[in-house]
């Protein structure tokens, strides 16, 4: 399965579990004029970004919030670099859902 199909396959599943989720390119691009542009979140950012929506319990008024929701893709044998896995470690602390998913399963 492509890497592409195989993000799409996860942003519908968890689609269906309340996650709305984006493709999140990172990169350095190169102008016509010789300038570098980076684009994206930041170094190491997840391929995948977004939030899932959650309602809060009655004793705050039903309001509903969006956690913030980073999700790496990797092929089975993919490795997760340090920057990746940094920015991870940092939306778990900060109370974001981050997780790593393989073709094999989630970790």
């Amino acid at each position: 399965m492509s890497e592409k199909t195989f993000q799409e396959r996860i942003k519908y599943e968890m689609a269906q579990d309340g996650y709305t989720l984006f493709r999140n390119n990172v990169g350095l691009a190169k102008m016509a004029d010789g300038r570098r542009i980076r684009y994206g979140l930041c170094p190491g950012s997840s391929d995948l970004i977004g939030f899932k929506t959650i309602t809060i319990t009655p004793e705050m008024v039903g309001q509903k919030i969006a956690v913030f929701t980073a999700i790496e893709v990797k092929s089975r044998r993919g490795k997760t670099s340090e920057k990746q896995q940094n920015f991870i470690d940092v939306v778990r602390r900060a109370g974001g859902i981050a997780k790593i998913i393989r073709e094999l399963g989630i970790i």
